[in-house]
Parts: structure tokens; sequence; C-alpha cells
């Protein structure tokens, strides 16, 4: 009988294969020797798995309190709008799956980029004078998290650096730090409805600098970028010749006193990668459809990055062919009265939050204008028992079982957030119970410094 002797043999350039030599040995199947290796299990995690790390998670994870048993939890915590059933997508979005599923034609494997038809569909939905758009210009990706995860790595080489807002989404900085790139946080004001401090941001940028990420409509602050202020970004980043990763998966989600402006719209030479998808606008996270769209009129990215993004796209072979089938139906059937109803729910919402917090003494609410989201200021003198803003949202559960997030998640200590997408009736429990507890703990400015004292 042949027995197999495997070998890995590698080459140059290319990773080692096995090379498969027959040996006859008689009767038994004995493999070759490999001299001067003794066997043994030494089986470890990648140096990239150790570098992943999710800061919302180990703050979470470490948050060992319990909800107070006498009152039903309320989450304000989970940026995701289906988990209360108040939010369902549209039915025509629905019925385009199904109408697809029932076809038995997308079962297959599509190209990895997506299916010409499909990116068809988005470059036609997206495509205007200012920012034209083509079918070679749209890779399609598994969620807006794949998308920005292609684009940062297309982009970015490990010991390279890139340009995160802070307070910000913690995805960036985790798929960032995965694939050895450097982080470097620029600042949101409050005070300006979190703009970005333009010269802050700039005076970060070195010869290292791979791309710039523009949150716009921002999670977690909930702010919608004006006209004015995306082209002084885009100043910046044609001045200092930096490429933009512009996360627009709020895009249009804005509020009826506010214009969502995209930025590839406003530039006339910086290159943008646009990052969006289907999970927030039509309330789909979990179908993970998004994509992104290649900017790039003064040809600055050329054929390299295109390439680049086929490559990377390989490596899961595209996202799921049920939902890209249905996309163009969802995109042009979808009716125009499904947005603003869910706009006119989510700014009611903003509005009843930013209300009742507002008159609670100790917090300083920032007034949303689009996405999902609302972010609260914690005077924390007036609330010297707590170390900070983990402790302050940690006995918010406890004692009133209301979850809001800690803004250390998002690098912005002293603030939390809070999730607009819950039942109007839910918000104005929230309010209540976080209104009672800050009365609780709340100090005067005397009270505090006695605190103070007694410590």
């Amino acid at each position: 009988m042949d027995s197999y002797l495997i070998q890995v043999n590698g080459h140059g350039d290319h990773a080692p294969v096995l090379d498969v030599n027959l040996k006859n040995t008689g009767n038994t199947i004995s493999p070759g020797k490999v001299k001067g290796r003794k066997p043994r299990w030494a089986v470890r995690a990648s140096e990239m798995s150790k570098k992943t790390f999710n800061p919302i998670r180990a703050i979470v994870d470490s948050m060992k309190v319990e909800p107070n048993p006498k009152k039903a939890m309320i989450s304000l915590s989970l940026g995701d709008p289906t988990v209360f059933g108040n939010l369902p997508t549209n039915d025509e979005v629905t019925r385009a799956v199904k109408e697809v599923l029932d076809s038995g034609q997308y079962n297959g494997y599509a190209p990895s980029v997506g299916y010409q038809s499909c990116r068809e569909a988005v470059a036609a939905y997206y495509n205007c004078p200012e920012a034209p758009l083509k079918a070679q210009d749209v890779i399609l990706t598994s969620g807006c998290s794949q998308a920005i995860e292609l684009a940062l790595a297309v982009l970015a080489n490990p010991g390279q650096n890139i340009l995160v807002p802070r307070p910000g989404f913690s995805l960036y900085k985790t798929l960032a730090l995965s694939l050895g790139i450097e982080v470097k946080l620029y600042n949101l004001l409050p005070e300006k409805a979190w703009e970005i401090d333009l010269e802050h941001l700039e005076s970060l940028v070195d010869e290292k600098t791979a791309c710039l990420i523009v949150n716009n409509p921002s999670n977690p602050c909930g702010s919608v970028f004006s006209k004015s202020h995306l082209q002084e970004i885009l100043a910046v980043a044609s001045r200092q010749c930096v490429p933009i990763l512009a996360d627009e998966i709020y895009g249009d989600m804005v509020f009826a006193d506010c214009k969502y402006e995209p930025i590839a719209t406003l530039s006339t030479n910086v290159p943008v990668l646009s990052c969006g998808g289907l999970a927030k606008r039509w309330l789909v996270p979990g179908w993970r459809m998004g994509w992104i769209l290649i900017h790039d009129r003064r040809d600055i990215f050329g054929n390299e990055i295109r390439d680049g993004l086929l490559r990377l796209s390989q490596r899961i072979l595209g996202p799921c062919t049920i939902v890209q089938g249905a996309l163009e139906r969802i995109l042009h059937r979808t009716p125009p009265e499904f947005y603003h109803n869910t706009l006119s729910i989510l700014k009611s919402n903003a509005d009843l939050c930013y209300a009742a917090l507002s008159a609670i003494p100790g917090l300083q609410p920032v007034r949303p204008a689009g996405a999902m989201y609302l972010m609260v200021e914690i005077e924390m003198e007036h609330f010297p028992e707590f170390e900070n803003d983990v402790e302050f949202t940690e006995r918010l559960i406890s004692e009133q079982s209301v979850f809001c997030l800690p803004a250390t998640c998002f690098e912005y200590p002293n603030f939390f957030r809070i999730v607009t997408t819950v039942p109007e009736e839910m918000i104005l429990e929230a309010c209540s119970r976080i209104q009672e507890f800050c009365e609780m703990h709340y100090q005067g400015a005397e009270g505090a410094q006695d605190l103070e004292c007694d410590k």
C-alpha cells in the first residue's frame, strides 16, 4: 500500500504549499519522520486576536451590577432599532426579500464585490451630479462594519495612523489596533453641537497619517454637520493630502430642521471612501448589507485602491446573496412616508428626552439633530460620591434599572449616551427614574465641598 509523505515547501513570494510524495512502505501507512522536531501541542491565539479589543464590551462586561428587582429593566444602551418592535421595517422591504427567496435565483455564490446589477442599483440610488457614481465605484459588503474594515485595511499599513473622532464609535479603534494601525483621537466640541475641533485635528497629522475618519451623522452624538463645517473639514484634508473614510451609515437620518450633506458631494479633490448600508435607515441591522462608495474624481486612489478593495473583498466572498437580490427593490420601492415616520418617532423621542433631562440639576444633555442617540454630560462635581461616568451608570442600573452607556466607551468620560429608539412611554419612564436618581445623589456646591472634606 502507498503512504503519503507530506512536506511543506515555500518558494519566493508564494505561501507554503503541501507537497505530497508517495512512499512505498509495504502493508502499513507510516508518515515520514520530520528530523529535529519533537511533536508537542503548542496552540496559541494569534497576535491579531490579542490586539483585538472592544472597549464597550470590556467596560460593560466589567459592570458587575444587578438591576433593582422592584423595577423593570429599561435598556437605553443598544444601538439596535429593532429591539422593542416599535420600529419595524416597511412591508415593501420584507416583501422584496420574500420574492427573491421564492425565486430560488440567489442561492449561490456572487462575485466577492457583489452582483453587477446590485452594484448598479446602489450606484444609481446615490448618484448625483456633484458626486457621480457607476457600478465599478460600489463594493458590496457584509454590513457597514465590514465596509469600514475593508476601507481601513486598504488605506493603512501597520505602523501608520488614522484620525478618529472623540467621542466616536468604538469599532474604529477595535479594527485599527487589530491591524497594527495607530489611532489618534481628535476632539469634538459639545458646546458647538459636536463640531470638530479643526485646529486640534490638523495638529495630529504627520507623515504616517493614512486617513481621516468622519462620522456624520454621528454615533454616539446624534450630531449632523453643516455644509460649511464639512467644507472646513475638507479644507484640512486637502491641505494635508489625507483621504477621508466617511462613515455615513446614518445618512439621511436627520431631523426636519436640518440637512444632510454627503461629504463627497462637497469635495473637489479629496478622495473619499463612503461607508453605508441598509442597517439603520431601513431598520434591518441583522441583514448585514453594506457598501463602500468610491469617490475619486481626481484619480488619486487610481487603480491601486480599487484593486486592493477587490482583493480584500475576496477574503469572505461577499455579503448575503438573498439581500443582494432584493436590494434594487428595497431602494426603489420603499415609500417616502416610511422614512418620514421613522424620523418623526426619533425626533419626538429625542425632544422628549432632551426636555426632561435638561430640567434635571447636574445633567447637561446636548440636543441631537439626527441619528438615534443623545449625549448627556454629568456635572461630576455635583455627584461627588461617584468617581466617574462608569460608577454613575452602574448605580443608575442597580437603583433604577435604567441602563445607559457610559461615554468612557467612546473615549469621552463623564458623559453617557442614550438610545432614542425605545417606545415613548419607556423614554418618559426612564427619564423620570433618572430624575429620581439624580435628586437623590445631587449635591450643591456646599454639600459637595462637605463630602470632599469628609473623604
